[in-house]
């Protein structure tokens, strides 16, 4: 076994959490201490003498064991893709059928690169920041898609940015397929040499909201 933090990723997220998930469906609707489940489930997938594997951290000093970042991602993990109800202190509860919003799976699932989640219709957004937004001239814009409100996915993106200001969002275009739709879009921006490369993030273009517009016509004319 590989013990990287890469590798401690992909385990909790596709071997431990699906068994957590089965494991916890005992429970019904009553509340349980997610590490006294998970625990188990992570000794029998990590053997013991890859358990206290030094992992040094990237950005600062120090590091933690292999066994501990598995623990973090599973915990992580479970909190992220909103797999159950967060109740606080470590516990949760399985979802109901009131609990799951629609939306916010088939945006996961999105997230996640699922080619089904791409063929829901949906919302082609494009927004950038007050400060580079320039009149009658192209400036960075970020086109992107979701099936959930747009105002709302542009703010949940904007939280992670190093940004002092909000986001403004320039126009949205209903669409269907929008993993399709929104993959045209960019491969034409990209032919025109519109891509910014080194932008944080990989859908940032230099452009016009009505350059855009008219590809989005074009592509679902």
């Amino acid at each position: 076994m590989e013990t990287t933090r890469s590798t401690a990723y992909k385990l909790a997220r596709y071997t431990i959490l699906p068994e957590l998930q089965t494991r916890v469906e005992e429970f019904g609707d009553e509340p349980f201490l997610l590490r006294e489940v998970a625990l188990p489930l992570i000794e029998s997938h990590v053997a013991p003498e890859f358990r206290d594997v030094h992992l040094p951290f990237a950005k600062r000093e120090g590091g933690e064991k292999f066994i501990q970042s598995v623990k973090w991602y599973v915990s992580f993990l479970a909190k992220e893709l909103g797999l159950f109800e967060n109740l606080s202190k470590g516990y949760f509860r399985n979802k109901t059928e009131k609990d799951i919003d629609d939306e916010v799976i088939a945006e996961s699932a999105l997230e996640e690169g699922d080619e089904e989640a791409g063929e829901f219709d949906g919302w082609i957004y494009a927004f950038s920041f007050p400060s580079i937004v320039k009149d009658g001239q192209t400036f960075p814009i970020k086109v992107g898609k979701t099936v959930i409100d747009v105002a709302t996915r542009v703010m949940d993106q904007a939280k992670g940015s190093a940004s002092f200001e909000n986001p403004v969002v320039l126009a949205q275009w209903q669409v269907k397929r929008i993993g399709p739709t929104e993959l045209a879009i960019h491969n034409v921006l990209k032919a025109r040499s519109q891509w910014i490369e080194d932008a944080p993030g990989r859908e940032w273009f230099r452009t016009t909201v009505n350059d855009i517009e008219s590809i989005v016509n074009f592509i679902t004319g």
